[in-house]
């Protein structure tokens, strides 16, 4: 049905399809998907379904995590969420590159602010694992105020929290990821977080130097960050067909494949296992998230694919991740991390 109502959908400006799209899910009735038990683990004190989540961007004021649920995934983040509401960046901020499959987008962290998503996931059942991706405000005066913040405020309503320093929209973000500031900012959620908090994650940019990924991981255990997140969308620009491959802003989907499953292994290697992994970029199908699996990943993540492949495509991926497991005699997806 998807690939029938595709043109049409394709037909109208990307933001404002993806907000028909957030319309149409609101009217989803919530139900518990199942899964083959070949796909569950245990990570961080919780019980993951599948290693499938939706990754953040998605559902950046936590409207639909139920319906995303409902749709087969085995996990969702929703944000990023900053302190106070912001419009992000003017637009056309969104831009579909159909002939690379990837999306480019500049979105500049537009969202309700926490007070609103504070209200709305206090307001629905706990069910699933529904993680929070908390930022900083553009013209904040003080962004790791704002990231202690955030963690002190929607822990409240997070199974996890992802402290997003990798969007390369917010203008002299990523520069968090540098020495010093990276040390004083986990210190600082840290802090806030407290003995026995929720887990928390550090979402990090594919766009690395050589020594970064042992500065990061050296910082991230230092400062008891439970698993990054690699990797968010990149700066670089490969080989494009597209006539928005020149649109400024973060590029995502297919042809960020190869770069984030790269980082992935030197992010493993870096760690020797050591820090919990979660991959995210240009995973399309049950063959990309295996190989994630099997390079050190004990979770996946995805969003740009869902433009391309529809609502069924989180089910799809979970039966052929089994499918997989099965053929190569692995007991579980735990079993099948860092296999290759």
């Amino acid at each position: 049905m998807y690939r029938a109502l595709r043109p049409l959908i394709f037909a109208m400006d990307a933001e404002r399809a993806h907000r028909l799209t957030i319309a149409g899910l609101k009217a989803l009735p919530y139900r518990p998907s199942k899964f083959d038990a070949l796909l569950e683990q245990t990570l961080f004190g919780m019980t993951f379904p599948s290693p499938l989540g939706l990754a953040a961007g998605f559902d950046k004021d936590g409207e639909v995590p139920d319906a995303m649920l409902t749709l087969g995934f085995g996990f969702v983040e929703v944000g990023t969420v900053t302190p106070l509401p912001q419009t992000g960046n003017a637009r056309p901020r969104l831009f579909r590159l159909a002939e690379d499959r990837a999306v480019i987008n500049r979105m500049g962290f537009n969202n309700r602010g926490q007070a609103a998503l504070l209200e709305r996931l206090a307001g629905r059942p706990r069910r699933g694992i529904v993680g929070v991706n908390i930022g900083a405000n553009k013209d904040s005066a003080d962004r790791i105020a704002d990231y202690a913040m955030g963690v002190r405020t929607m822990a409240r309503v997070a199974d996890y929290l992802t402290v997003n320093i990798s969007s390369p929209n917010t203008p002299g973000l990523r520069a968090l990821q540098a020495g010093g500031e990276l040390g004083e900012l986990l210190s600082a959620v840290a802090e806030a977080q407290g003995p026995g908090g929720v887990p928390l994650f550090l979402k990090v940019a594919p766009d690395l130097e050589a020594g970064d990924h042992e500065r990061i991981v050296r910082a991230a255990i230092d400062h008891g960050v439970d698993a990054l997140i690699v990797a968010n969308t990149t700066v670089s620009r490969p080989a494009l067909s597209s006539s928005h491959r020149g649109e400024t802003g973060g590029l995502s989907g297919r042809p960020l494949k190869s770069l984030a499953l790269d980082q992935l292994r030197r992010f493993r290697s870096a760690s020797g296992g050591a820090l919990p992994l979660i991959s995210a970029g240009g995973i399309e199908d049950a063959d990309d998230a295996f190989a994630r699996v099997a390079a050190g990943a004990c979770l996946v993540q995805l969003y740009s694919a869902l433009v391309y492949e529809g609502p069924g495509l989180a089910r799809r991926i979970a039966d052929g991740l089994a499918e997989r497991l099965r053929h190569g005699g692995f007991a579980n997806i735990a079993g099948a991390v860092g296999s290759e």
